[in-house]
């Protein structure tokens, strides 16, 4: 196929021959996806070139349905003999396929007509980086972080661009897509020799280039963050309040989202599943999801249906409003779909959540540290234990350890339990959630945890 891959006809044009070859192969019905991208990625060490990545070209998908039966199909080459050859084996798998209930494409009426992509500035205008330019900024980042005094070394530093093109349509009348781009800067700095040896990271990305922070900051964030964790000791056992650092307590949010979404409620797995309309976070606190927000990530004019998206609450005042669903597990648990399809194309669409909001408090970071008294500021985690059915938690963790609310030296081999059901329902959130990220969520205090140390 000639002309630009980013050109929206030309990923228009690749889901109608798709579809095209789906309705002569004796598909019912169909849904086709393409996906053109472009990424590179440099990576320096010792003030050389370590590593070069780059990757371009073009993903296609296609779903075919027969009655309530479904087959998907995938492929990277947009050749006639190949489109043609997928949609002929979709058929072939779905004519074998077990009839599903729920399977089917939306309804016009549901379809999203119009939108402004335009509005939601995911692709930055400014042009795209050189090779060179990107190792510029990862020797600018190491740089700096290897300046520091005490660090010993920086075990790498990188620097990355990419950007992204989908266009999705569909037997029904569907025929939409949107791109984005994104730049990003990374730096792990290490302190000490041998045993003692410490690391730790600092990384950015944005849509646009330039809301990025400089390599320096970035280099010198990791190198202050490796710094404080010279000395790092396993911390006493016992009962303590534990400070999820907002670096990492996005992941509680994820495990609350992970239990609302609807293939989990469909399955009877989620350890929330009788919870919709009752207190599942702690009184003021709204969890929003909004997919309009501007130069965000997750940010989308449609779904992977094609169903328009919109801001909306799954959490209000404390108490679980919704699910998470998609078209086939509203229809499996009898409710509308809340616009939640995400989609690729390998296979059919499922559920996803994409920017969220969780309400901040009043306090500083270092309130709630002043708050805690004595007990664990978490800043990284490793390995998980997680039963979805019940809750339960159980994490590796490393951080600071705090007394009379000050922190006082670096902990880690640690590991810190509970259960979800009771952490989020007595969190406590700070007032730092960083605004550029998909996953906005302060630091959350949770009381009462089960430490393992020394």
């Amino acid at each position: 196929m000639s002309g630009n891959r980013f050109d929206p006809a030309t990923l228009e044009g690749l889901t109608a021959r798709l579809l095209d070859a789906a309705r002569k192969a004796g598909a019912e019905s169909a849904d086709a996806v393409a996906v053109a991208g472009d990424a590179i990625s440099i990576d320096v060490r010792g003030g050389k070139l370590e590593q070069a990545e780059r990757a371009e070209g073009f993903d296609i998908g296609l779903r075919v349905l027969i009655g309530r039966r479904q087959a998907s199909v995938s492929a990277s080459d947009i050749s006639d003999d190949v489109i043609a050859g997928m949609a002929e084996r979709a058929v072939a798998m779905a004519r074998e396929a077990p009839e599903d209930p729920t399977a089917g494409l939306a309804d016009p009426s549901q379809l999203a007509r119009s939108w402004d992509q335009a509005a939601l500035e995911m692709i930055d205008p400014a042009a795209a980086p050189t090779a060179a330019e990107l190792q510029e900024d990862a020797l600018r980042t190491e740089a700096a972080a290897r300046d520091v005094a005490g660090i010993s070394q920086v075990d790498s530093s990188s620097a990355s661009y990419s950007r992204r093109a989908f266009h999705m349509a569909a037997t029904n009348g569907f025929s939409g897509g949107y791109g984005r781009t994104g730049r990003a800067i990374s730096c792990v700095a290490i302190t000490g020799t041998g045993s003692a040896m410490e690391r730790d990271f600092a990384g950015e990305s944005r849509a646009w280039a330039a809301d990025l922070p400089s390599p320096e900051s970035i280099g010198l964030l990791a190198a202050e963050r490796a710094l404080a964790r010279a000395g790092a000791k396993r911390p006493p056992t016992g009962r303590y309040p534990v400070l999820f650092d907002e670096r990492i307590s996005g992941s509680l949010i994820g495990h609350l989202l992970s239990a609302i979404n609807g293939s989990s409620i469909a399955r009877g797995s989620s350890f929330l599943r009788d919870k919709l309309g009752r207190q599942v976070l702690p009184k003021g606190l709204d969890l929003i999801e909004d997919p309009t927000r501007p130069r965000i990530s997750g940010s989308r004019p449609f779904d992977g249906e094609g169903l328009p998206t919109q801001r909306r609450a799954f959490v209000r005042d404390g108490v679980l409003e919704s699910w998470i669903l998609d078209l086939a597990t509203a229809r499996k648990l009898g409710m509308e779909s809340t616009a939640n399809a995400a989609r690729g194309t390998g296979g059919p669409p499922g559920p996803s959540a994409g920017n969220i909001t969780l309400t901040e408090g009043t306090a500083s970071r270092e309130d709630l540290i002043r708050q805690m008294g004595t007990g664990l500021l978490v800043t990284s985690m490793i390995g998980s234990t997680i039963n979805p059915t019940t809750g339960d938690y159980s994490r590796g963790a490393a951080g600071y350890w705090v007394e009379n609310g000050k922190i006082v030296g670096a902990v880690n081999e640690c590991t810190i339990a509970g259960n979800l059901i009771d952490m989020l329902g007595r969190i406590t959130p700070a007032n730092d959630a960083r605004r550029h990220l998909s996953a906005v969520v302060p630091s959350l205090l949770v009381e009462g945890m089960t430490l393992a140390g020394a």
